[in-house]
């Protein structure tokens, strides 16, 4: 399940003053994403910042 919250492509917009989704979304994606129906997100990505840290220690 996809959460925009934890998504890498969920960032802060200081323009806007709002988060948005980075990914040049389609008319049908986009529906989906105001929505709030992104469960199946294609885009989704973990924001874990901790995983260049591992992979940089090997």
């Amino acid at each position: 399940m996809a959460c925009c919250d934890s998504c890498i492509n969920y960032t802060y917009d200081e323009d806007y003053e709002y988060y948005v989704c980075d990914i040049d979304l389609d008319e049908d994606e986009m529906q989906r994403f105001l929505s709030g129906n992104n469960e199946t997100c294609p885009y989704y990505q973990l924001d874990d910042e901790y995983a260049i840290v591992k992979h940089q220690a090997f």
